[in-house]
């Protein structure tokens, strides 16, 4: 099917403003290529437009390009997914360390925590000082017992990077992939960002305008390989349509091979919340999904203030990325996307996540009290009504994000694995966040916020 860009301008630039996002890019690829449009400001101070080709902070979205980093490393002989990390980094001997592998970390089931956000300074020697106070951090899980979602493991693998390379992880991204693709509109460092339109984040209640954030960026550069990449919507688009092609770039340069490519959207490990960025399973890097039986793959990326997502339909080679910088993000996302999926490829996703009507009873006793992992602490306890409720605090070097969250909890479902409560008014205003409690191999009771485990400790 045709895209209709004049249509979904005006729907990007209808839904923008319903939804007080302040700026917003959007590309999507189909037939081939890519189109971008734009819509709303950069930053509310100075009024500046969002354009084609405008930057945004695209936080967790530098995952999948760590992670063909690692795949080209594998493709070239250099690695072995399924050695330890050891191997590769001596240093790295957190307990349990001979069972964390390379394909773990990739999987997000290496054990490790994963909120450890540690600032080892702008230095090139960052990530090498990041990774070596890293081994003294307690794992959070078992390696290989479940998948938890963090940055902590790829951060780790863009040492890796480094390491085989020779290069810091920003160079190697720039030489062996950025170049070859022809992606001039992707840096990782704020001094590169500067010679681009950038969007600015912006914060506030949920139903009012937002206002600029204090601070343009609050992550370190020590964490980038797992959550800073700074990227146009069509660059991202680009580096999504050489994985349709099999690891291909324009001219037939080959920057992946095609096994490495279809590897990283295999299934590794089932998601036990299919529903925060609708992964039902998880890749090597890739969020997996299933879409009524037909299957896509992604990412979702998250800057506190500015926030990406990337949804992919290998059958219909399609892709669609939207970048925000702050607002009702989530609302934008839910009333355009679906809706711009199924009319150029006639899929239809799911629809977002809620309670039913009538909540099913759950059980709270075996669920109440404290769960604890590093930077974060989680309290499940009555209210005074009697009604559940949860409170998230960041804590240790996370403490500086956010104020705690508390919310109530609504139940949603219950079965022998799992309980699922939907815990209202997110913190970026969803009106529902998913909150699932199950028990991993070996007995350990956990609740999973945001795809991340937290054990209970007491």
């Amino acid at each position: 099917m045709t895209f209709d860009e004049e249509h979904w301008q005006a729907r990007l630039d209808e839904l923008r403003a319903a939804h007080r996002v302040p700026g917003a890019a959007l590309a999507v690829l189909t037939g081939g290529a890519v189109h971008e449009l734009a819509s709303g400001v950069l930053h509310r101070g100075t009024g500046v437009p969002v354009a084609p080709g405008s930057l945004f902070l695209a936080g967790s979205m530098a995952k999948p390009y760590t992670a063909t980093l690692i795949m080209q490393l594998a493709d070239s002989g250099a690695l072995d997914l399924d050695a330890p990390v050891t191997d590769v980094l001596p240093g790295f001997t957190p307990p349990g360390h001979e069972a964390i592998t390379i394909r773990r970390l990739l999987s997000h089931t290496g054990g490790v925590t994963n909120d450890f956000n540690h600032d080892t300074g702008r230095g090139d020697d960052c990530l090498a000082r990041y990774a070596e106070a890293a081994a003294g951090v307690p794992l959070d899980l078992p390696p290989g017992a479940a998948f938890s979602y963090g940055s902590l493991g790829y951060v780790v693998l863009g040492r890796v990077v480094e390491v085989l390379t020779g290069l810091t992880w920003d160079r190697a991204l720039r030489e062996r992939l950025l170049g070859p693709l022809g992606l001039e509109h992707t840096v990782t460092l704020p001094e590169e960002a500067l010679r681009f339109r950038v969007a600015m984040g912006h914060l506030g209640a949920p139903g009012h305008d937002p206002e600029p954030a204090p601070a343009w960026d609050l992550m370190p550069r020590s964490v980038a390989p797992g959550g800073r990449i700074i990227a146009s919507a069509g660059d991202i688009a680009r580096f999504a349509r050489m994985h349709l092609d099999g690891g291909l770039a324009p001219g037939g340069v080959r920057v992946l091979s095609a096994e490495s490519a279809a590897a990283m959207r295999r299934r590794e490990v089932d998601s036990p919340d299919e529903w925060t960025v609708s992964a039902a399973a998880w890749g090597l890097g890739w969020s997996l999904y299933d879409l009524g039986g037909v299957p896509g793959f992604g990412h979702d990326g998250s800057a506190v203030s500015q926030h990406s997502y990337l949804r992919v339909i290998p059958g219909a080679g399609f892709a669609a990325v939207l970048l925000a910088n702050g607002g009702g993000f989530t609302g934008l996302y839910d009333e355009l996307i679906p809706g711009l999926v199924a009319a150029v490829t006639g899929v239809r996703m799911p629809p977002p996540f809620a309670p039913p009507p009538v909540p099913p009873a759950i059980d709270l006793e075996p669920l109440l009290g404290t769960y604890r992992r590093e930077g974060v602490a989680i309290t499940v306890f009555r209210a005074g009504d009697g009604g559940p409720r949860l409170r998230y605090a960041f804590v240790d070097d996370m403490a500086h994000l956010s104020p705690p969250l508390e919310s109530a909890l609504v139940p949603v479902s219950r079965s022998a694995s799992r309980a699922v409560f939907a815990a209202t008014g997110g913190p970026y205003g969803e009106a529902h966040i998913p909150v699932v409690f199950v028990t991993l191999p070996g007995g350990t009771p956990c609740v999973y916020v945001s795809m991340r485990a937290t054990p209970k400790v007491s």
